[in-house]
């Protein structure tokens, strides 16, 4: 499959993300501020996914990379405000700076 690309993107090609073979544990759902996220970790190294299902783009969230301990409560929230914080709401994207 070709990438798509436009002058407008100039150095950037855009191109499918090869499958995702990994595996997940589901660690369930965590609303901050009003929205919410499914955060699930992956099984072979641990990082944290955080999904945002109440976002406007569907598909949307961060990671987190893995650690010895799991995070708390505390630091699930303490992350999920700081992607947050990024967002540009007019977009539901990162601000562009």
């Amino acid at each position: 499959m070709e990438s798509d690309r436009h002058p407008a993107d100039e150095g950037w090609v855009f191109a499918p993300a090869p499958p995702d073979t990994s595996t997940y544990t589901g660690l369930g759902t965590i609303t901050v501020d009003g929205e919410t996220f499914a955060v699930r970790r992956r099984d072979e190294d641990g990082t944290i996914l955080y999904d945002w299902v109440s976002g406007p783009n569907n598909g949307y969230g961060f990671n987190a990379l893995g650690r010895r301990e799991p995070p708390t409560h505390q630091q699930h929230v303490a992350a999920i405000r700081d992607f947050l914080s990024s967002i540009d709401p007019a977009t539901g994207y990162f601000h562009d700076p």
